[in-house]
């Protein structure tokens, strides 16, 4: 049956060349606009989708109009495969493209084109570097087309931010629109809101972004009310157990839990007869977190001690998390266990 009517991908693959077929078409014509002219498509893009046009219907000019742009600003023109990968990601659908198929100049198709609606696209990067890079780099062909172009980053001032995310189109990583999100949700009215309702969307990586990263959940969470002393205590205990005799390690899970023998030697130590007697379950919980600071986290692989601060390295990119912190007390244990 496959050799009859083809695969799913291979049907949508040819409806989609269709289209291809449309935007190819107008590439002569387009070219012989000046650049004024081209600039002024922008215009009357956003008038016909005012008078009832759908995205879809002026899909074809638009590509055309971009792909001019790119072979104009960045010598750059958009091949058949990308004009596909664009068209797909324009209808929600992942496009998976090999290294060198130019996946970056691809995006700007669908994001000019939903950028159109006056109500902002994202471009969701895995990192800082990239986020700037294509905000500047790709940002030309927006800019041409007199769209506005932001990017958000760690530490960036809140009417900045405000601003990057008015713009018609907003560069950053997938941590930073998480957070931004929560902590708009926390706010007390919607002026305070950095974020505009949320309408269109590209994640780079996808793969990485919605499985892998998906394993670590975005918290905020508020200071911590222990003492950080009764942490330092901990730490000090923690040497002075053994490994498999009194604690097992479990490094896929990234559990140490203490067995009989080292709750014995923990309360020997602390000179108590009970270590899980309600009144010591604050005490016990700063054990744990000290024993997994210890048994579980190293330094250089998964935080560095910059500036007298504990700074959590992103597992995924190998870059310095500044301003992220570990919950439950965690964070506490590795500065007590650093000295910080």
């Amino acid at each position: 049956l496959k050799k009859v009517f083809g695969t799913r991908n291979d049907r949508e693959v040819k409806r989609i060349q269709v289209v291809v077929a449309q935007i190819n078409l107008l590439e002569d014509s387009i070219s012989q606009l000046s650049d004024d002219q081209l600039l002024a498509r922008t215009g009357e893009f956003k008038v016909k989708l005012k008078e009832g046009s759908s995205l879809d219907d002026i899909l074809p000019e638009a590509f055309a109009v971009v792909r001019e742009v790119g072979v104009r600003t960045l010598k750059m023109r958009h091949f058949d495969v990308q004009l596909v990968g664009g068209i797909v990601l324009h209808e929600g659908k992942i496009a998976e493209m090999k290294t060198g198929e130019g996946k970056t100049l691809a995006a700007t198709l669908p994001v000019y084109l939903n950028s159109l609606t006056g109500k902002g696209s994202h471009v969701v990067t895995v990192n800082d570097y990239l986020a700037k890079r294509d905000s500047q780099w790709m940002g030309t062909i927006y800019e041409f087309l007199g769209l506005t172009v932001g990017r958000i980053y760690h530490d960036m001032p809140e009417e900045e931010r405000k601003a990057a995310y008015n713009c018609d189109v907003t560069y950053g990583t997938n941590n930073e629109f998480g957070f931004d999100y929560l902590r708009d949700n926390m706010k007390f009215s919607f002026e305070q809101f950095v974020q505009r309702e949320l309408n269109f969307a590209i994640v780079d990586e996808v793969d990485s972004i919605l499985i892998d990263e998906a394993r670590t959940p975005l918290i905020i969470s508020g200071p911590a009310e222990e003492s950080t002393l009764k942490y330092h205590e901990a730490c000090k205990i923690i040497p002075k157990l053994r490994k498999e005799k009194d604690f097992q390690v479990d490094e896929k899970a990234k559990t140490a839990a203490l067995n009989d023998d080292g709750v014995e030697t923990v309360e020997n130590i602390l000179g108590i007869e009970n270590l899980y007697d309600p009144q010591n379950i604050e005490t016990l919980h700063c054990i744990q977190q000290a024993l997994k600071a210890h048994a579980l986290f190293k330094n250089e692989v998964d935080y560095v001690v910059n500036n007298g601060e504990v700074v959590i390295i992103d597992e995924f990119t190998g870059r310095m998390m500044p301003g992220r912190r570990y919950s439950d007390g965690l964070h506490q244990a590795l500065e007590a266990k650093e000295n910080v």
